[in-house]
């Protein structure tokens, strides 16, 4: 069993930064997901896939990885470019 942890990033569409701050453990499926031969839903019986475990920090997060027993990866937060921009180089 493995998971990844990362923070949380802030949407494309949004322009507040509300929970971006937390960091999540989300484990890896186990197993692939498989059609249902009745209703054609993906799905598979790995409930740890299901899981999302916020945490308030970093070090949190690879504590309660490390105290489980579980496999980790820490997937790094890219830098946060800012550009900025009048309103007069739209018309340039």
């Amino acid at each position: 069993m493995s998971a990844r942890i990362y923070q949380i990033q802030k949407n494309a569409l949004q322009s507040g930064k509300a929970l971006t701050h937390k960091w999540v453990l989300e484990y890896a499926p186990a197993e692939a997901k498989q059609a249902d031969p009745l209703t054609g839903w993906a799905g598979s019986g790995d409930t740890q896939q299901q899981l999302k475990l916020n945490f308030p920090s970093q070090e949190a997060a690879i504590a309660y990885a490390q105290k489980q027993g579980v496999a980790y990866t820490v997937i790094a937060t890219p830098p946060k470019t800012l550009k900025l921009q009048a309103y007069a180089d739209n018309f340039r």
